[in-house]
């Protein structure tokens, strides 16, 4: 699987960052709303604004999200780029295994009909 410099580094950072049950709720949550600032997404939450922007900050790390001011406030928006790139992963891996497992079936198949048929006991 060839793979650009750093995107190993993205994908990891992407996977860390999705690991968090409350960080995958705030993308959620910022896809319906299709932004929203800290204090908005913090009320529909069980953690407080100041646990939400830890949160935030660690998914604009990995390029989930982006913020931006408006006014004294800053909005989140959820940014897809790192997320297809993930997906992307996932899929040539999902590949690679679907190969492998095919390559171990044929040699299981034809090591059965080397065998021949079996007797019962």
């Amino acid at each position: 699987m060839e793979e650009r410099p750093g995107a190993d580094e993205a994908v990891t950072n992407v996977l860390v960052a999705l690991a968090d049950p409350t960080r995958r709720r705030l993308l959620d949550l910022l896809a319906a709303q299709r932004g929203a600032t800290a204090t908005m997404l913090a009320d529909g939450l069980p953690v407080t604004r100041q646990a939400v922007v830890k949160h935030l900050a660690v998914l604009d790390a990995a390029g989930l999200v982006s913020g931006s001011r408006v006014g004294r406030e800053v909005r989140y928006t959820v940014r897809p780029a790192a997320l297809d790139a993930t997906a992307r992963w996932m899929a040539t891996l999902a590949t690679e295994w679907d190969r492998r497992l095919a390559t171990i079936k044929r040699v299981a198949e034809a090591a059965e009909r080397e065998a021949g048929p079996t007797r019962p006991d």
